[in-house]
């Protein structure tokens, strides 16, 4: 079995780029850390690091190993944390998976409610929007919902929002008195996407303005929903973004929020719960949240 104390210090010479950082780093000698490559070395059978010039060169069997220990350094913290838990007499733990119009609008309520009502309760807050490496599974996931999603097994559903998209036009544009549009008006302007291309919520927009017998030209990438406003706040163009992202528009600003005549994107918004009867915290977790949304 492998010495996980030697895995981290390998990671951390990895990490440091060369031995005398990695000591310098964890506050060993380089002599020490030297010895623990060694002893690495000889228990996988690998090398893992070769002479260049003064210094070592990783290996591509070192950084195999690498990407291999990920998901065990992963699982580690996770342990470590339950027995810092389990050691201070905290009750339990919660881990909840969010994308960020979800993080700005409702984690930081739902966070102090929680801390008020289970103050032993250790919550940990998990950005689901990019892949996530290492780690337990999420007790609770807000994901939106799209054909062909799966959710892990004995999982339940709750849903949350039925969330609109709206688009933003700047202030002296030729629509931003309007009550209202159609996303044919909106087919010849500049369009800022404001998500990651492959994510649910663009394949969302996209299949909309498809349906509306038109695909957009998005000249500048902005990849999420708070650059994208900023760059029609500057008149480089619109952008069609969900309702609950456009919260944090102030009335104050020079960009007008109009609603979508059909074909309209929407997206379901829904908290996927891993284990129902497994952990209290989390069904109050979706109480609260019910509750903040209305």
């Amino acid at each position: 079995m492998l010495d996980t104390h030697r895995i981290r210090v390998f990671r951390s010479v990895m990490a440091s780029g060369t031995i005398q950082a990695a000591a310098d780093n964890l506050g060993y000698t380089a002599s020490a850390i030297s010895q623990q490559i060694s002893a690495l070395q000889k228990e996988t059978g690998l090398t893992l690091f070769e002479r260049e010039g003064r210094g070592l060169s990783p290996t591509p069997a070192a950084r195999a190993l690498v990407a291999q220990t990920n998901d065990l350094m992963g699982e580690l913290s996770r342990l470590d944390g339950v027995i810092a838990d389990l050691r201070e007499g905290r009750s339990g733990r919660l881990t909840i998976g969010y994308f960020a119009s979800a993080g700005a609008e409702w984690m930081p309520t739902l966070a102090r409610h929680l801390a008020r009502e289970l103050p032993s309760l250790t919550l940990e807050l998990v950005l689901n929007e990019i892949p996530r490496r290492g780690g337990g599974p999420l007790d609770l996931d807000i994901v939106m919902e799209f054909p062909g999603s799966q959710d892990p097994p004995g999982s339940r559903r709750v849903p949350l929002l039925v969330d609109p998209y709206v688009a933003l036009v700047p202030a002296d544009h030729h629509l931003a008195d309007a009550s209202e549009v159609t996303l044919p008006e909106l087919e010849g302007d500049t369009w800022i996407s404001s998500d990651l291309p492959n994510a649910i919520g663009s394949k969302i927009l996209i299949a909309a303005c498809e349906s509306a017998g038109f695909q957009p030209r998005f000249a500048v990438q902005a990849q999420d929903h708070y650059t994208g406003i900023a760059f029609v706040r500057a008149g480089v163009g619109i952008s069609v973004i969900p309702r609950l992202a456009a919260a944090v528009i102030p009335p104050e600003a020079d960009i007008r929020v109009l609603n979508i005549a059909p074909p309209q994107p929407i997206r379901h918004i829904v908290a996927v719960i891993r284990d129902p009867a497994g952990n209290p915290a989390t069904n109050r977790a979706v109480e609260l949240l019910r509750e903040l949304i209305g």
